[in-house]
């Protein structure tokens, strides 16, 4: 979390309309951030002066501002350029979804995208996917909502934003099956295709990662042991790196053919030495649901 030399936290919450904003601001808010939506941007620095104007009463903000802005949304880069200048420190949040599932959503809501008043909605989702692709750039964290409930949403931005990890910094480890699609909202993919398949021993075909003899079979291979020996040296080298950069949050993405047994496996051993070095680490295995239902 990015702080203002004062204490105060600015967390600037952008993105693509549909993709889960609103929800997000309503969870900062029962966090206990002051949150504005649809913040003009050119108010954005006077905001901020008059926060810190409140004797620490007000220590945590949360702005959306987003295409709704019209016009006003241009001068964000500017906007964005003078807190630099004045060296007011902020971080960006960036939400994003592909475009079947934000189409599937305005649908669902019946809601009229911002730059489709009369024309083709996926024509709208484009074109804005266009015009925030800079700001898309600056983001901190950028979190793909398109498999995402709201209740993971909610727990996510709990995660990334809550008291308790105030000053700390966030390694999310996914596990995910290639078969399923790659997760777009990652900084580092890691493709463990080429060890040992548990899944060719019918004994283990049916199990998942987190049963103890996948987790033996696996971790017992020379491969397994070697790769997860560089694989852990080089994020050894590379998260600090990160942390200077002033970035809060690293995604690491994990897959296997179908996420059922050797990404998860080596997702939990990764976030398990991760968390041996005092990192906070949250881990979540994308599609073993779908096995377990099965099983």
């Amino acid at each position: 979390m990015i702080e203002d030399s004062t204490g105060l936290h600015v967390l600037i919450i952008t993105g693509l309309s549909g993709a889960g904003k609103t929800q997000t601001i309503n969870c900062l808010e029962d966090l206990g951030y002051y949150c504005v939506d649809n913040m003009p941007p050119a108010l954005l620095r006077k905001f901020i002066e008059l926060s810190l104007q409140s004797e620490g009463k007000i220590d945590k903000v949360a702005l959306v501002i987003d295409i709704r802005g019209g016009d006003f949304f241009h001068n964000l880069s500017q906007s964005l350029n003078e807190l630099q200048e004045n060296h007011l420190a902020y971080e960006i949040l960036f939400l994003e979804a592909s475009d079947e599932v934000l189409v599937r959503r305005f649908k669902e809501s019946r809601r009229r995208h911002p730059l489709a008043p009369g024309g083709r909605l996926l024509d709208a989702i484009k074109m804005e996917r266009g015009i925030l692709q800079e700001l898309r750039g600056q983001a901190n964290v950028i979190l793909d909502t398109s498999d995402t409930s709201p209740r993971q949403l909610k727990e996510k931005v709990t995660d990334l934003y809550s008291e308790s990890l105030t000053g700390s910094f966030s390694i999310n480890i996914v596990s995910f099956g290639y078969k399923m699609g790659i997760p777009l909202d990652c900084d580092i993919m890691m493709d463990v295709r080429f060890l040992p398949n548990p899944f060719y021993d019918p004994g283990m075909q049916k199990m998942t990662g987190e049963d103890e003899e996948v987790i033996r079979y696996v971790l017992g291979s020379e491969i397994t042991k070697s790769f997860s020996r560089r694989f852990l040296n080089l994020l050894k080298f590379l998260i600090p790196h990160y942390i200077q950069e002033g970035k809060t949050n690293l995604a690491i993405s994990i897959g296997c053919t179908g996420g059922q047994h050797r990404s998860v496996v080596l997702a939990n051993y990764v976030g398990q030495q991760l968390k041996r070095w005092e990192y906070n680490v949250i881990i979540r295995h994308r599609d073993i649901a779908k096995y377990q239902a099965d099983a």
